[in-house]
């Protein structure tokens, strides 16, 4: 099969993803659990959304908890310290506090001397791709050779304690990008970003009260904020949106579908992710789903999914990945990523 590197600039170094960390918490949650409280079961889950468990956070752990958590596991796996990293980047839509910004908190959680940093709200989901993007701007400026692009949300926190629609679908994770230069026609190439205003509500989380049944205020873990999902909008997206868009990402890059060798897509849904193969033609074994065990994990969705490809062997250096997530906004984009080994990396010292 022929090997195309179109979307990538050769007379320039890259940017390479050099280590993927992850958070998941302690806490795992069934599908039997949910269906005492919720009026669900464990059938009707795992047969419409292919989830047999989850992870919720404790009650004190919060999205810079996972954060932090995360970004050290990344720095671990290179052997190199948090004072390493010369920019940290957070996206989340479940900010510890209204200010300052979560960076900041997991960055102090996390040990690390002064940096900057600064948190990217792209809807959650999107930011796999969005905040990437932004990372790897940054260090091909070469002002930063190397960023933490963390992603992490506690989205249990946002239940309405009786809305099956979310309560049912969504875990808490966090996971690390570390981003680093790489040689010329190697690693992440230009993103293409999207944004639906029309479908802003088709998933959201806003300031309102709500009550039970016996007219008792309802809380989540934000007080009275809580998130909201249309469901059959998202479907409709994913299926009618989602396909078409990764053919157009795919074409600009001078390259067609067979040429993917792995297609890192946002677990919002087993059946979804398996639709959007099959609408493109390609075969289920290019890709991986991790939502049976995590849920979907909003914005860590996708890096999970590549951190799970790369310690199986099934994304190895040299293939090309196509990273894809969607969610509010709605919000969507796609990224084509040539995977880097360490000799594709140039040396750096922080």
């Amino acid at each position: 099969m022929t090997r195309h590197t179109s979307y990538l600039t050769e007379d320039r170094p890259g940017v390479g993803i050099r280590a993927i960390g992850r958070c998941l918490p302690e806490r795992i949650v069934t599908n039997a659990e949910l269906a005492r409280r919720l009026p669900t079961s464990d059938t009707w889950i795992r047969e419409r959304i292919g989830i047999e468990e989850r992870r919720f956070s404790a009650p004190d752990e919060w999205s810079s908890d996972l954060g932090a958590r995360a970004l050290v596991d990344a720095c671990r796996r290179l052997d190199l310290s948090v004072g390493d990293v010369d920019l940290v980047i957070c996206s989340t839509y479940t900010p510890d506090h209204m200010l300052p910004n979560t960076a900041s908190a997991l960055m102090s959680k996390a040990g690390m001397p002064a940096r900057p940093g600064f948190d990217v709200n792209s809807g959650g989901c999107p930011g796999a791709v969005f905040a990437l993007d932004v990372g790897a701007k940054y260090v091909a400026s070469g002002r930063y050779p190397r960023v933490a692009v963390v992603l992490t949300d506690v989205g249990s926190k946002l239940f309405d304690p009786e809305d099956r629609t979310v309560g049912v679908i969504f875990g808490d994770a966090a996971a690390c990008y570390i981003l680093e230069p790489t040689l010329p026609g190697r690693g992440v190439g230009e993103a293409l970003l999207r944004s639906d205003p029309d479908h802003y509500t088709s998933v959201y989380a806003a300031r309102e009260q709500r009550t039970d049944r016996h007219g008792s205020a309802k809380k989540s873990g934000f007080g009275d904020n809580f998130t909201t999902m249309r469901g059959k909008e998202i479907k409709e997206f994913v299926l009618g949106v989602i396909p078409e868009f990764i053919r157009e990402t795919v074409l600009k890059a001078g390259l067609e579908l067979d040429d993917i060798d792995f297609f890192a897509l946002h677990q919002a849904n087993r059946t979804l992710v398996h639709g959007v193969m099959d609408a493109l033609g390609q075969p289920h074994d290019k890709t991986l789903t991790n939502i049976e065990h995590l849920g979907n994990t909003s914005g860590a969705s996708v890096p999970l999914v590549l951190r799970d490809a790369v310690d199986s062997g099934r994304l190895r250096p040299g293939q090309l990945a196509l990273l894809t997530a969607f969610g509010g906004g709605l919000n969507y984009g796609a990224v084509l990523v040539r995977w880097c080994g360490p000799d594709d990396f140039l040396t750096y010292t922080a």
